[in-house]
């Protein structure tokens, strides 16, 4: 198994993409700390992984709030003694004119994916260092390119974006990876709720199946396949990588 005897952090792994990331990291030997804010989501699903044989724990947590993320890794630690990768999943959307955001809006968007993955790292590199553990930062192709009416949520990406680029050149010397995933279309509760705020869902649909060359939008468990490679040893040599999984979708003009 690919993550056999390691300890993983996934944020926001109650649902969507964390969820199965949650799933896989768990089905390949790991084991995975759930830090969501959703305490009953998170029971549901540990009782389906450790139905299976996996090893997973919840620790309810605001990962926008340092003193929650400073005890997330230390009840990692005592429950698995280490903490090889951390995948900074959790996100929020804000799809409105930049005129239309509220300032509170704003800095709940960046503190939720920005401010997040600033703190998650703080806070358990002393620990990768240590067993020259991986980091996925869960990013978007909004953070490659623009994006009608979805400025917050695109600069939050790009901050993410170039943090990673700047952080695998720390830690480069450590042996750690860090490394981002830029999807397009995933199919998720967070893609369905931006559709539904949409002016003509059923067309947004339409629009977002046509604009991933492959014809769709990605699955989670697709997504979660490129965050195993990023997080496992066969991605080794890899770091500082912004990398599009989005059935093309960046290619077309």
């Amino acid at each position: 198994m690919k993550l056999s005897g390691k300890t993983a952090i996934v944020t926001g792994g109650s649902s969507g993409i964390g969820e199965a990331i949650v799933r896989l990291f768990a089905s390949e030997g790991a084991n995975v700390v759930i830090a969501d804010r959703k305490a009953n989501d998170a029971a549901r699903l540990i009782e389906q992984i450790q139905i299976n044989g996996g090893s997973v724990i919840a620790v309810q947590t605001d990962v926008s709030k340092d003193e929650e993320v400073r005890r997330l890794m230390q009840e990692t630690v005592v429950q698995f003694g280490r903490i090889d990768v951390v995948v900074n999943n959790a996100a929020a959307i804000m799809p409105k004119y930049l005129e239309e955001v509220e300032e509170e809006e704003w800095d709940r968007i960046f503190n939720v994916n920005l401010k997040s993955v600033f703190l998650m790292i703080k806070h358990s590199i002393a620990e990768l260092k240590k067993t020259r553990g991986s980091i996925v930062n869960m990013s978007s192709l909004n953070g490659l390119i623009g994006q009608k009416m979805n400025p917050v949520y695109a600069a939050t990406k790009g901050g993410m974006n170039a943090l990673t680029k700047a952080l695998a050149l720390d830690y480069a010397p450590y042996g750690i990876r860090v490394n981002s995933i830029c999807p397009a279309g995933v199919t998720t509760p967070l893609l369905e709720q931006w559709i539904s705020q949409q002016a003509d869902p059923v067309q947004t649909v339409r629009n977002l199946n046509a604009m991933h060359p492959l014809g769709r939008p990605a699955t989670s468990e697709e997504v979660a396949q490129t965050a195993l490679f990023l997080a496992s040893d066969a991605s080794g040599f890899v770091t500082g990588v912004a990398l599009p999984v989005d059935g093309g979708a960046s290619l077309g003009y």
